[in-house]
């Protein structure tokens, strides 16, 4: 398969390895599994239940993999598709169910893209139109790389923002796989490995983090979704997130980059930047 790598210059190269990303991951995992394929495969095949921390450590060095190991990205696509080839079965009421189905699939990656939206429009700098286009052009390369159907993706922009309130507003489910992520939040603890300044961040002084993390959570789902899934959300709440969004955009340009990155992503940056100053040096 013939598909160009990220690298130096993409928005991805620049977003995917942010530790910032935590911010959202349970809310993708919750859009995820509101679709009834995905939910079920999630509910009988995953281990979120006894190690959330652990999946997403995985889901994420994918994740890194993808973007940050240049020609071994198609690679690390590849095996994700073999991994979930088996998965299979039917769900609770009697449907059918495959990992692969061209649109549960594409539902999984595309929803990424709506996330990093988000994350952005709540703990960072909002893009811009063009931005956006440019970065979902990206999210189509890495569907490429993930095999998603052509098919499957909207052509652009605007056509990914009218697919994106459909799935919303008709295909997506209260699936009990979601309900019971947003529950197994509540317990959960602060990401083992979590630098030391983000950690200050994820557990607010008489919160913890379980508790941030749900709240977190809810704040950044799309107001439609939390309708669907029956969630209050209050004009209070949406300030205090307000204000913990602005303290995580001051607070992560500051930091030092291997504070922001994830090792893969870190180190592959770094190697990048070698490499360049070695090639202008020759």
């Amino acid at each position: 398969m013939d598909v160009e790598p990220f690298g130096p210059g993409s928005m991805h190269w620049d977003t995917a390895g942010e530790y910032r990303n935590l911010l959202v991951a349970g809310s993708a995992l919750v859009i995820q599994t509101m679709h009834p394929a995905v939910g079920a495969a999630v509910a009988q095949h995953s281990t979120y239940k006894n190690d959330p921390w652990g999946r997403l450590d995985r889901t994420l060095t994918s994740v890194q993999k993808w973007v940050y190991g240049g020609a071994d990205g198609p690679a690390e696509g590849e095996r994700l598709r073999e991994l979930h080839r088996p998965i299979r079965g039917v769900d609770e009421h009697g449907r059918p169910y495959h990992a692969l189905n061209g649109e549960a699939w594409a539902w999984v990656h595309l929803s990424l893209f709506e996330r990093f939206i988000a994350l952005n429009r709540y703990f960072g700098t909002p893009f811009t139109v063009a931005q956006q286009r440019r970065l979902y052009a990206e999210s189509r390369q890495l569907g490429a790389i993930l095999r998603v159907p052509e098919r499957e993706m909207p052509a652009d922009l605007e056509a990914f923002w009218r697919y994106f309130e459909e799935m919303v507003a008709h295909r997506l489910e209260p699936h009990p796989t979601a309900l019971e992520v947003l529950a197994v939040m509540r317990g959960t603890p602060a990401p083992p490995g979590l630098p030391r300044p983000l950690r200050r961040l994820w557990t607010p002084v008489g919160v913890g983090s379980g508790e941030f993390n749900h709240f977190v959570t809810v704040g950044t789902l799309p107001p439609a979704v939390r309708a669907k899934l029956g969630l209050r959300w209050t004009g209070r709440d949406e300030r205090r997130l307000r204000h913990l969004g602005h303290a995580v955009a001051m607070l992560l340009p500051r930091l030092p980059e291997r504070l922001r990155y994830m090792p893969i992503a870190y180190h592959a940056r770094k190697a990048s930047r070698r490499l360049e100053r070695q090639l202008r040096s020759a």
